[in-house]
């Protein structure tokens, strides 16, 4: 036997005899399993976008001082920031707004809190009559759906803004569900009273627009009850109910006086009680035995937070939508199921296992001709192993499952049997060419050592081609990011799957 031995001779020295070999084997299988089960699955890789916008509202002002007091002095404190690639900045009568976009990968809770901590820090520097500025901050990362549901009225006594108020208690609920980050809604639309003013009308009793909403406001307000003791002790209840309860209630505001005559709301508008018609965003869904007929729809919109998994959280959100299925029909509301992630992802993830044990198969079948039956099982035995291992390394490291998580996977299959091949295939050269009759264990070791350093330079080589991918920037390099980490975690891996199991299955099966 070689007494300098390399890190494979060393690693096959180890393992080929040890009673633990085979149980480690199993473990490692276990651990695949149990990654594969608990792995959070999602169609594409959730991308970190963080940004935010600070508006400061300044009552009375132009644009133009606007610029000048708000807009300039605060897009200097936040150019200070680090991590703001850019900066989009307007300014409005009477109010400000400053966008902030951090490079692409910047965390976002720290984000965030950098952004509130360097405004609420300047306060001082804001100017006199300035309203404490709003901070809103941008989740786009979550704001992509993993789930889809339109909603749409199968009745005519089911109004629009009856549909919006059904949809938006589904919401609520949904909302509630473990690992959801936001529920939207598309294609809305709110109740509310309209109305519509004649122009001519109002010209002719010489008013105007801010009469009737002033008129209007001041009748909408509510009195709260009053409480008050009185000299006898019994307890006196003043109560004013809201003015206005109902259309009647609109059509008899006074707005003015014509020749002492009053001008009610009813004279120179119509009034109704429907939805928020300024709302001009719609949302239709097209069935085919509607011959093509547009329906007015609600789409229900649900987003994950980032590491969740999609697959679990869209069986919560239908399995509840199928609860209440019967109660909404009921109420003449139907639903079809317009997008789910989760679906595609776990058919991608099933898709990938499926063609993992084709490939298996047809590398054994390619290897039966090459080297022999024995020697094609004990590689093919090897390939679940370096999967099984890689995916609990990614399990560890908080990666998910994905498109392109399976890419990687795949790309990497045909150089995961690299190592194994080059080692069962030098100890059956070996074997051949042995006349000294050297004992099995001996020759695995030697041939497993002879072979190690130029599969471990062979390999690295490999590697390298894909650490480049690490440094690319901005939207592609997080997109792409699982091929650089699970393609050499795979490709290392592989080497010490080879060099431990490779001699112990060779010792077994030849």
């Amino acid at each position: 036997m070689n007494n300098k031995l390399n890190i494979a001779g060393k690693l096959a020295k180890t393992f080929i005899d040890h009673p633990l070999t085979f149980i480690l084997s199993i473990f490692i299988l276990l651990l695949g399993f149990i990654s594969l089960e608990f792995m959070p699955r999602e169609e594409n890789p959730q991308i970190k976008v963080s940004g935010g916008a600070v508006i400061v509202p300044l009552p009375g002002a132009r644009p133009s001082e606007i610029k000048k007091v708000i807009i300039e002095p605060l897009e200097k404190k936040i150019r200070e920031i680090k991590g703001v690639e850019h900066i989009f900045s307007y300014a409005k009568d009477s109010v400000g707004i400053v966008q902030v976009q951090y490079y692409i990968g910047e965390d976002k809770e720290e984000s965030n809190l950098k952004l509130y901590d360097q405004v609420m820090r300047n306060m001082d520097n804001m100017p006199k009559g300035a309203l404490t500025p709003i901070i809103k901050t941008m989740d786009i990362d979550t704001d992509i759906p993993i789930a889809t549901i339109a909603f749409y009225s199968n009745h005519k006594a089911v109004s629009s803004s009856d549909l919006y108020n059904e949809v938006s208690k589904i919401a609520y609920e949904i909302n509630k569900i473990d690992k959801v980050a936001l529920v939207d809604l598309k294609g809305e639309k709110k109740p509310q009273y309209n109305i519509e003013v004649d122009a001519n009308k109002i010209a002719a009793y010489n008013l105007s627009l801010g009469q009737i909403a002033k008129q209007i406001k001041a009748l909408s307000l509510t009195t709260p009850n009053i409480n008050a003791d009185n000299k006898t002790g019994d307890l006196m209840v003043l109560s004013i109910k809201n003015a206005i309860e109902s259309k009647k209630d609109l059509e008899n505001i006074i707005i003015s006086y014509n020749f002492n005559t009053p001008v009610y709301l009813k004279d120179i508008a119509k009034i109704s009680r429907s939805y928020d018609i300024q709302n001009k965003k719609e949302a239709y869904l097209y069935k085919k035995d509607t011959k093509d007929k547009a329906i007015e729809q609600v789409t229900l919109m649900v987003s994950k937070l980032k590491g969740a998994n999609s697959v679990t959280i869209n069986e919560d959100i239908f399995a509840y939508i199928d609860s209440i299925k019967s109660t909404l029909e009921k109420k003449g509301i139907k639903y079809v199921i317009t997008r789910d992630d989760g679906y595609t992802a776990n058919n991608a993830v099933n898709s990938l296992v499926q063609n993992l044990l084709i490939s298996i198969l047809i590398i054994a079948i390619l290897l039966i001709f090459s080297l022999g039956l024995k020697e094609a099982m004990i590689v093919s035995l090897l390939v679940p192993m370096i999967l099984s291992l890689t995916l609990f390394i990614g399990f560890m490291m908080e990666e998910t499952i994905n498109r392109i998580t399976l890419f990687a996977l795949i790309v990497s299959l045909g150089m995961l049997v690299d190592a194994a091949i080059i080692v069962i295939e030098n100890i059956v050269r070996h074997k051949k060419e042995d006349k000294n009759k050297t004992d099995l264990k001996t020759l695995s070791i030697n041939a497993t050592n002879e072979i190690g350093n130029a599969t471990n330079i062979a390999t690295v080589a490999i590697i390298m081609t894909f650490l480049p991918m690490f440094f690319v920037g901005g939207m592609m390099g997080q997109f792409m990011h699982p091929l650089p980490v699970f393609v050499p975690i795979a490709l290392i891996v592989s080497l010490i799957v080879a060099y431990v199991f490779t001699p112990y299955l060779v010792r077994k099966f030849l």
